[in-house]
């Protein structure tokens, strides 16, 4: 069994690492790490995993008896927490904020970039694993075969739309449910911080990805899942388009194509990218969902766990979303 212990875990994606881990059969949660919950039963935060756990949160942290740590504390957090505690060199660490995502040849400790489909051989070789942004999670996984075909030499226009998970537990104005529901607005226009990293694969993919990339984020009235739509110009037919596709993804078992037009309930609850593309004249649209709380956070980070430790990359990741 994998032993793993969680930092930060109280929030959103704590609490989606908390149930996808419970049910994995290889791993064993040795203890839940918050400064804010300390002795609280994990279950009294995290309501539904009443009668699926007896843990309790606790403020201290040792690194003995541990071989994966998942860091789910908030971005800046992470690096802070290393600084102030020993990890052995020996324990694997998944981190899910922003902190080590940019690489940096200074950094603590040595992070891959943890986007599984493209960087899958990478990440098994790895100890430390920064896990991507959810935005950029289904962005990149939109382009990545334009990239690496050199097909990228036109701007890129991407509108894309996030659940209220997205913005974490903490109350702010645009984040409680009287402003929330039914309401729908732009955030962070051509600036969002997930913008770094996309341009940092795209770079690493297509070495002369020189192009603007026009980022709209959109705060969306429901809870979870993003809906990201892309479009630059391609001059490849829809069927080389769709074959391209196809091929690339043909070895990653949760990055599926389509040809009906997706949406967002296909993926909720999922650790699946489910892609569809259309062309309007030299114009091709590429449409990426995922769950932001799976795919675009914690379900990615098992199945970096997975790939790192030599496990099937697929297990305990067999969700399916609910009808309705």
């Amino acid at each position: 069994m994998i032993k793993v212990a969680i930092t930060g875990g109280a929030g959103y994606t704590g609490g989606e690492l908390l149930r996808i881990l419970i049910h994995h059969p290889e791993t064993e949660i040795v203890f839940v790490h918050s400064t804010s919950n300390a002795g609280n039963n994990v279950s009294d935060v995290h309501t539904d995993l009443a009668g699926e756990t007896e843990l309790k949160f606790t403020d201290q942290f040792t690194d003995t008896g541990i071989d994966v740590l998942f860091m789910c504390s908030g971005h800046g957090q992470s690096k802070k927490f290393l600084e102030e505690n020993t990890v052995s060199e020996k324990v694997k660490i998944i981190d899910l904020s922003h902190d080590f995502r940019i690489e940096d040849k200074n950094a603590i400790r040595n992070f891959v970039y943890g986007l599984c489909e493209p960087e899958k051989e990478k990440i098994r070789q790895a100890q430390n694993i920064a896990n991507p942004g959810c935005f950029a999670t289904g962005i990149q996984l939109a382009l990545w075969p334009l990239a690496a075909n050199n097909l990228l030499h036109a701007p890129l226009h991407i509108n894309a739309t996030t659940g209220s998970t997205g913005a974490g537990q903490g109350l702010s104005p645009t984040s409680h449910f009287s402003w929330r529901s039914h309401n729908f607005s732009i955030y962070k226009p051509f600036t969002h911080q997930h913008l770094a990293e996309i341009k940092q694969s795209l770079k690493r993919w297509q070495s002369d990805f020189d192009q603007e990339i026009y980022l709209i984020p959109n705060r969306g009235g429901f809870t979870r899942g993003i809906l990201t739509a892309i479009y630059t110009d391609v001059k490849e037919s829809i069927e080389k388009m769709y074959d391209l596709y196809e091929s690339f993804y043909a070895a990653h078992p949760f990055v599926l194509l389509t040809r009906k037009n997706p949406d967002v309930k296909q993926v909720v609850n999922t650790n699946k990218c489910v892609i569809y593309l259309e062309k309007y004249q030299d114009k091709l649209l590429i449409v990426s969902i995922i769950d932001n709380l799976v795919k675009g956070a914690s379900g990615q980070a098992v199945q970096n766990m997975n790939l790192m430790t030599g496990l099937p990359e697929t297990m305990g990741l067999g969700l399916k979303p609910v009808a309705f």
